[in-house]
C-alpha cells in the first residue's frame, strides 16, 4: 500500500487503512496501539505507513469469490456471503465516494493498480 502512495499519493488519491480482528482474532490490540504494532511486530522492521490507519470497522461490497473458507478457521457466526474474507481485502472507492470495486487477498496488485489508474484518468462507469 505504501508502493501505491509513492505511486499516486499526489493524484487525488489516498490508501485509507481499517484494522480488523475477526480473522484468526490477529489484531487483538487496542486501536491507539495499532501503529506501533505496525512498527515492531508486523510487519515490523520499522514500518510506517504512509496512509492514514483507522479504527476497525465493519465494511461490505458485494463478494468477489463464492468460497467463504474453512469454517473451522472463522471466529464469527452466522457467516454471509458478503462478509471480508480474510485479511488484506481491497475495496476501491471513488473521488465521490462511492464503491467502486471489491478485491481478494489473493487478487493480483496489478490488477488493483490498472483500476486505480483508470479512476484517476477518469475512465470508468459510474
Amino acid at each position: 500500500m505504501n508502493a501505491l502512495m509513492d505511486m499516486y499519493g499526489g493524484l487525488n488519491f489516498t490508501v485509507l487503512g481499517f484494522p480488523c480482528n475477526q480473522f484468526g482474532l490477529q489484531a487483538p490490540e487496542e486501536n491507539h496501539e495499532t501503529l506501533n504494532v505496525l512498527q515492531y511486530v508486523r510487519p515490523g522492521g520499522g514500518f510506517l505507513p504512509k496512509f492514514p490507519i483507522f479504527s476497525r470497522i465493519e465494511e461490505t461490497l458485494p463478494f468477489v469469490n463464492p468460497v467463504i473458507g474453512d469454517i473451522r478457521k472463522l471466529y464469527w457466526s452466522p457467516i454471509k456471503a458478503n462478509d471480508i474474507r480474510w485479511n488484506f481485502e481491497k475495496f476501491l472507492i471513488t473521488a465521490d465516494g462511492l464503491p467502486y470495486k471489491r478485491y481478494d487477498l489473493h487478487c493480483p496488485f496489478e490488477d488493483v493498480e490498472r483500476d486505480i489508474a483508470a479512476l484517476l484518468q477518469g475512465r470508468h462507469s459510474s
